[in-house]
């Protein structure tokens, strides 16, 4: 399909569609304000003309309220802002539902492909057919849903939108109005924050809509097309789960509620299990499978509907008694409806008795914090002196002696102190109910030395695990660029300690290390976290090899760009030969959740291009992948030259001055949107490295700046171009999918940005000379971008996603607007108590609308 013709058919599907349905929204029941259906659109381009004039957020709606002073009584005003967020918060769920519903017709052709495109390839090369068999015997995909619910839809907003979908590919207008209407009424906003274990209930609707039926539909899919003994072929798919496990800064996460998670989602899978047992028992009535429908009716039904005390892993005897059924209806039945029993044993292979791995992340300096209590209380019993952890690396490596042990803690122990202990034996109790890939993962944020997990090694040793049976995967995490300079060391060290290389070896010599997008971005900028990461790949894959590790890369990647996000599959196609790429594991968060595996459609396209990605990566590699040293050189002297701008602007008096006055920073730590405080150190002043990445990039998106996704970009092209190396630059971007994406990612974050918007402030006595400095490189990095890629717009290659971006910004200019009215009117100030919470309630609610629709900007 041509570029035009792709065009046409988004424009015809969505664009059009949309314009139509929209008209239903006129009805919609936010009747307090009268005409606000009617106002909305004299509203939408009353703020587009603002915009263009360069106007404040106070001038352009000052102005409306004057020119419609007969529709609207002063007292009306603000509630009429809220009306509008209202009306706008539902045009992006029609829009979403719309786009979503239109996907088998719009599709994502841009991409680099599906399995459907390897299979044909397959079905005419004997010799690739092989290679992707062989490849299969020991390759899998991991998603894991993190503790960032930046997506804001609660889970009745969801089945409606699901529902809104179904209508919409029926073009049942009838229902879809009576949709609207139901949306109209149900509320967006809770009224209290999300405990863990909330956030946790509200991910698991996708486990359980979404992943459990797509998951066995792609393992069919791929059985059948390459005609792969089940046998041979390992879980190609993974989950993972972080609420109620992820502690890093969350003192809501409890041993408690880390209990409560694993629980549920153990009771919510033998649930789904059971409406699929109930058709396998409709349908499967004949002689000779009596005893086993009894049995799995037995485990089922108790363990969906009855508190089961000290569960067990039931899956080996759940598997025993669905092969037995097979093996019968193979022998006497003719394999009637064995396709049902077939597809059951596909999922309880894939989630066992637990769902998803509850993954259990703490920071490293509360591990040592931990390490330390348990030393100065039982110094004596395990031979440890507090002195010899507080002195160089070398000597606190040699006073751990991984002896067993069973350490308690006394009740006025440190309350993370107590945490820990506690999280570390109930991990136990979690593997015996789920097995161990219930909960196999201990993440150490902020990993620095080989001693943050050699440590941890030791407390697990030290509270009732033994050696042998230590069935826990240590997984550092390196984030930022120093971190991630020092990883191989690290790594090292580890590999050569012989303890840690025994346990490594009982785990079947495979190590998990996470790389995390979204520190390294707020620390380095664009261009230098990435490459940081890319070089860190590297230095860690010629390691593991030397040593004969088996290498998983775990990519700690948010919904942008910025962290990680955009155009994920193709970063894994391409990662060339010196990187491993076995296995593809990630995190999936905030819009991205919701965006990308929303619905079975848009789950099972981006589950496939993963899978793809992952396959075709070693078996049919571009010769470009495999960056040479002169390109290697002169990336690396890019990102120098982009970390030195991004460090300058990090580094200006008003870096955080200006983010806190005109963002909606403030606003985030007030609103119910996450258990996570916005920020470690919740009670010290605002400081950058206690900031979270999420805040900090979602509060440059709400200025529609962006600029974690960009700066320093321009100035690295630049340095190229005066060095005389843009012919060297060019041929990566044709060539290299790594750098080819970096840059595609990039123009995606700049298609996001406006900086008409608050084009107001260049003139600004306070931070006029800054905004400047802000919109000059943003300037520069668009003009260059444009230059390397040969386009006359940003992402005119990818002409769908260009057309919906833009839609979506035109939807939220007027949040916006009013979000950044209602910012600079507090920070005006004469107001009342009563006004400041009014307007604060304002700016928190823009924020919800303005993030679901960027789909990917938190």
């Amino acid at each position: 399909m041509k570029l035009s013709q792709k065009q046409a058919v988004f424009e015809n599907e969505v664009l059009t569609r949309f314009d139509l349905f929209k008209s239903l929204f006129l009805t919609l029941p936010f009747q307090r304000v009268k005409h606000t259906g009617t106002l909305l659109p004299f509203f939408t381009t009353h703020c587009e003309q603002g915009v263009e004039k360069n106007s404040t957020p106070e001038a352009i709606i000052d102005s409306f309220f004057q020119q419609y002073e007969q529709y609207i009584q002063d007292e009306d005003r603000v509630d009429l802002l809220f009306r509008i967020v209202q009306y706008i918060e539902r045009q992006v769920v029609l829009f979403d539902a719309i786009e979503d519903s239109s996907f088998q017709s719009v599709g994502k052709s841009d991409e680099i492909g599906g399995l459907n495109s390897l299979f044909r390839l397959a079905q005419n090369d004997g010799k690739l057919k092989k290679q992707l068999v062989e490849k299969l015997r020991d390759f899998s995909v991991r998603l894991v849903l993190t503790a960032h619910p930046t997506q804001f839809y609660p889970g009745p907003v969801l089945g409606i939108i699901n529902d809104l979908i179904e209508a919409i590919k029926a073009n049942d207008i009838s229902n879809i109005h009576l949709l609207l209407q139901q949306l109209g009424k149900t509320p967006f906003i809770k009224q209290q924050r999300p405990t863990p274990v909330d956030e946790a209930i509200s991910l698991a609707w996708y486990l359980e809509n979404v992943f459990y039926k797509v998951t066995s539909g792609i393992q069919s899919k791929i059985d059948d097309e390459l005609e792969v003994p089940s046998e041979d072929v390992k879980q190609l798919i993974e989950l993972g789960f972080w609420p109620g496990g992820d502690r890093d800064g969350n003192p809501n996460v409890t041993v408690e509620s880390t209990k409560k998670v694993a629980g549920m989602l153990r009771t919510i899978l033998f649930r789904c299990y059971y409406r699929d047992f109930r058709v396998v028992k409709r349908r499967i009535t004949f002689k000779g499978v009596e005893s086993y429908l009894e049995n799995l009716q037995e485990i089922f039904y108790t363990n969906s509907f009855h508190t089961v005390d000290n569960p067990t892993d039931d899956t080996t005897e759940i598997l025993k008694n669905l092969h037995a059924i097979r093996e019968v209806l193979h022998s006497l039945h003719n394999g009637l409806f064995v396709e049902l029993v077939e597809d059951l044993i596909r999922k309880v292979n894939t989630f066992g008795c637990y769902f998803t791995t509850l993954d259990i992340r703490q920071d490293s300096s509360v591990l040592r914090q931990t390490m330390d209590y348990l030393v100065q209380e039982h110094g004596e019993e395990v031979g440890v002196e507090l002195n010899q952890l507080t002195r160089d690396e070398e000597r606190k490596q040699r006073a751990l002696r991984f002896t067993e042990n069973d350490l308690a803690y006394q009740e006025d122990a440190e309350p993370l102190v107590k945490d820990t202990i506690g999280v570390i034996r109930l991990l136990k109790d979690i593997q015996r109910s789920g097995g161990e890939r219930a909960a196999q993962r201990f993440i150490i944020s902020n990993c620095q030395q080989a001693s943050d997990i050699l440590g941890l090694m030791q407390l697990f040793l030290w509270e009732g695990w033994e050696t042998d049976k230590l069935f826990v995967d240590f997984v550092p995490l390196f984030e930022t660029v120093d971190d991630l300079s020092r990883a191989a060391a690290v790594m090292r060290t580890l590999y050569s300690n012989p303890h840690y290389a025994a346990h490594l070896k009982r785990r079947g010599n495979k190590q998990t290390i996470m790389l995390g997008f979204s520190d390294s971005t707020k620390d380095g900028g664009y261009l230098m976290a990435n490459w940081s990461i890319y070089n860190a790949k590297v230095e860690l894959t010629a390691l593991a090899r030397e040593y004969g590790v088996d290498l998983v890369f775990f990519d700690g990647r948010g919904g942008p760009p910025a962290r990680g996000g955009g155009k994920t599959q193709r970063f894994y196609a391409s990662m060339g030969t010196e990187i491993e790429n076995k296995h593809i594991q990630l995190t999936i968060q905030g819009q991205t959740i919701s965006s990308q595996y929303g619905s079975l459609d848009t789950a099972q396209y981006n589950i496939e291009q993963l899978l793809h990605a992952g396959l075709i990566s070693e078996i049919k590699q571009n010769q470009g992948d495999t960056l040479t040293e002169k390109q290697k050189q002169i990336i690396e002297d890019m990102a120098e030259a982009s970390h030195t701008k991004f460090l300058s602007l990090r580094n200006h008096p008003l870096f955080l001055t200006y983010l806190e006055a005109l963002s909606p920073l403030k606003a985030l730590s007030s609103i119910n949107i996450s258990s996570r405080p916005v920020k470690r150190n919740s009670d010290k002043d605002l400081r950058l490295e206690d900031l979270r990445a999420i805040s900090f990039v979602t509060s440059w998106s709400q200025l529609k700046q962006n600029i974690p996704g960009f700066f320093g970009v321009g100035t690295a092209l630049q340095w190229a171009e005066e060095n005389n190396l843009w012919s060297y630059v060019r041929n990566l971007y044709e060539n290299s999918g790594f750098f080819n994406t970096l840059i595609d990612n990039c123009m995606m974050s700049m298609t996001k940005s406006n900086f008409s918007i608050t084009s107001y402030m260049k003139d600004d006595p306070t931070f006029g000379e800054f905004w400047n400095i802000l919109h000059d490189e943003y300037t520069k990095t668009k003009n260059y971008l444009l230059k390397l890629s040969g386009a006359t717009v940003l992402m005119e290659n990818y002409p769908v996603e260009r057309a919906s971006i833009l839609e979506r910004e035109k939807i939220v200019l007027p949040l916006l607007i009013i979000q950044h009215y209602a910012i600079r009117i507090l920070r005006a100030g004469d107001l009342s108590a009563e006004q400041e919470e009014v307007y604060r309630k304002l700016i928190g609610r823009t924020i919800y609308g303005v993030v679901n629709a960027g789909r990917n900007l938190a």
